[in-house]
């Protein structure tokens, strides 16, 4: 009767509060709450980037937009040094880090889940080998054992053609750093956002619980799910509840459940009805 739950994941929405415009039509409080929040997260930029040009630093957090709500995985630390990279104006090595997540991802990838597809034509391409520099190879296994999910896999392709004209030496982009890392770590915050997302219209995600996330019992063996996935869940029954402590979520779940199988939708309503 359980299923697992989402309890791990990673974001950061201080772009999305500073881009929101403050309307005159919002009532007093609620733009007077607005408006603190925004010099709140300013001063706190200011202080954790240095106030020399903190003007542009401010707009180029701005322009990332919020970091994606993402489960824990292989990119989280890395995609915030692009990211941190990128605002304090240091836009090749943003444009350079952001090119090499792409490519450390697709290799974690692999080489965590080959073993799972031992009996695929592809892993005889990918078996010996300890990293992968072949974008092409990476994506075209990774879709074949429809671990990638296709839009995500055009995704990744639209991102190596930013680092095939990046890393390679390429004059302008002396010129159009800052848009090519831009555009490089936008991409990569698609790429995170359609495989790594914490909640959303994702083929394994339960749609419909009312604020939870769970898992469909379906995909609890699929390997990208069993390996990447549940790793960041906990397997709760439907009226488990949840507290905070120490910064982290702890789960009450002392009931005692039927032994049988139910289905998602069942589980659904069970949850949004307890």
């Amino acid at each position: 009767m359980k299923r697992y739950r989402i309890l791990s994941y990673d974001f950061d929405t201080r772009a999305s509060i500073l881009k929101q415009e403050v309307q005159d039509t919002w009532e007093p409080d609620v733009k007077r709450l607005w408006q603190n929040n925004k010099i709140q997260i300013k001063e706190g930029l200011i202080a954790q980037f240095g106030a020399f040009g903190c003007h542009q630093k401010i707009e180029n957090f701005i322009e990332l937009g919020a970091s994606p709500f993402s489960i824990i995985a292989f990119h989280n630390k890395f995609l915030r040094q692009a990211r941190e990279a990128f605002v304090i104006g240091a836009y090749y090595p943003a444009l350079t880090a952001a090119c090499s997540l792409g490519e450390r991802i697709l290799n974690q990838l692999i080489l965590h889940l080959r073993d799972d597809y031992k009996d695929t034509n592809e892993y005889k391409k990918v078996y010996r080998k300890n990293s992968f520099d072949n974008w092409d190879l990476a994506i075209d296994t990774l879709e074949s054992w429809q671990v990638l999910l296709p839009d995500v896999a055009i995704l990744f392709n639209k991102l190596k053609e930013t680092r095939n004209q990046s890393i390679h030496f390429n004059p302008e982009t002396d010129k159009n750093d800052r848009e090519l890392a831009l555009k490089a770590i936008h991409k990569l915050t698609e790429i995170i956002v359609g495989q790594f997302a914490g909640f959303g219209p994702l083929p394994w995600i339960i749609p419909k619980t009312k604020g939870a996330v769970f898992i469909k019992k379906s995909y609890e063996n699929v390997p990208f799910v069993n390996k990447i996935i549940l790793p960041n869940c906990h397997l709760v029954g439907h009226l488990h509840t949840l507290e905070v402590k120490n910064d982290r979520w702890i789960v009450q779940d002392d009931h005692e459940y039927e032994d049988k199988e139910i289905t998602d939708e069942e589980f659904t309503e069970l949850f949004n009805n307890r």
